[in-house]
């Protein structure tokens, strides 16, 4: 899961976690730190507690640890500790209020349930006297803060940045098409993890909760989450829906588009100035758009494809929550872009286009007689 330095924007709330990379050598004194091989099914909600401990309630497929554990396997918490094979991270949270609690045991609930390619692995946890552990999956990418705003880091590429956003809007899609109706409640840049194989998936589930039911039209909540992410209807009123995490969603879609913070990003304004009101003038105009892409991008992307995603971000980010489409039909839009550009790619007529280009192209990317390539 790797360790994400610094926040985006500022919390509503004071739980804080320590995250530590670690990796278990073979023959360690702990080998049941390593990830279990059983198969994982993709979209389920497939587990409920055998007993509780507590309040704490006991899965099946998750191992409790002891501190000792846990200490032993990580050189007593050291954030330099990397010993071996066998990967996992371990998030300590830093127990100063019940809410901590409270946050740590949704997130063992949530968890402990859910299993989709898009959410992260919980392996295990550790509750022993005021310990609060979860012990998850590695995530050798880190988080997708670190990839869209540490200095020095290898920009992501147009596509990557469009597979991390079909990734996110599929782990969402996933928790709003269950019965229980689930809000993710914390879409945030820092809570998307990244796989060794580029796969994005969501992690910390501490502020989640279970949507409206029956005729309900939404939940009535304390207000917790990002500024600069959450919902503009819910922070104004406490009142939650999925359409909250839909407005979160456009901000990161905004994010992957832009290269700029949500909050407080230098090159728009001052620390209170937010993302989407700066954007928001040319995401309505298509002659504009351009104005909001990532310079770092360097102009390699699809145009058409770029107006599209500004276009879905636009529709996500609706001040009134009924103009945002479902996340299921945010899904679809991303992964029809994707399939679009598959095809094109595939061709016949891509084929010959590419191959006369590549033919007339110099090592300087204009064509023999001088004129550049658009």
């Amino acid at each position: 899961m790797g360790i994400c330095l610094g926040s985006p924007a500022k919390s509503f709330h004071s739980t804080s976690c320590q995250v530590l990379g670690n990796k278990v050598a073979p023959g360690n004194s702990n080998p049941g730190l390593n990830p279990p091989n059983q198969q994982t099914h993709s979209g389920t909600l497939c587990d409920v507690p055998i007993g509780f401990k507590g309040d704490l309630p006991v899965y099946i497929n998750l191992k409790s640890f002891t501190i000792t554990d846990l200490k032993n396997a990580t050189k007593n918490f050291c954030v330099d500790s990397l010993i071996g094979e066998g990967v996992v991270a371990i998030k300590k949270l830093k127990m100063n209020s019940f809410q901590g609690h409270r946050e740590w045991l949704t997130e063992v609930n949530y968890l402990g349930q859910l299993h989709h390619e898009n959410l992260v692995k919980l392996i295990g946890y550790c509750s022993e006297s005021k310990n609060r552990l979860l012990v998850y999956e590695f995530m050798a990418k880190g988080c997708l803060d670190n990839h869209l705003f540490k200095k020095g880091v290898q920009p992501m590429s147009w596509a990557r940045r469009m597979h991390v956003a079909a990734d996110i809007a599929r782990g969402l899609s996933f928790l709003h098409g269950l019965d229980a109706n689930v809000i993710y409640r914390d879409l945030k840049a820092s809570n998307v993890l990244i796989d060794s194989k580029f796969k994005a998936k969501l992690a910390d589930f501490g502020l989640a909760r279970n949507g409206p039911s029956g005729d309900g039209t939404h939940v009535s909540t304390r207000v917790v989450g990002t500024m600069g992410y959450a919902a503009p209807e819910y922070v104004a009123t406490g009142h939650l829906t999925p359409k909250s995490d839909v407005y979160s969603f456009g901000v990161v879609l905004l994010e992957l588009l832009s290269g700029k913070r949500a909050m407080g990003d230098e090159t728009i304004g001052g620390a209170e100035d937010s993302l989407v009101d700066w954007a928001r003038p040319y995401l309505r105009d298509n002659r504009q758009f351009s104005r909001i892409m990532d310079t770092r991008l360097r102009g390699e992307y699809s145009k058409k494809g770029a107006q599209a995603a500004a276009s879905l971000a636009l529709r996500c980010l609706q001040i009134d929550a009924k103009n945002r489409p479902a996340m299921v039909e945010v899904l679809a839009t991303l992964e029809e872009l994707q399939a679009t550009k598959v095809v094109l790619k595939n061709s016949p007529r891509a084929y010959k286009v590419e191959h006369h280009v590549n033919g007339m192209l110099s090592p300087h990317g204009t064509t023999r007689d001088g004129r550049l390539l658009r």
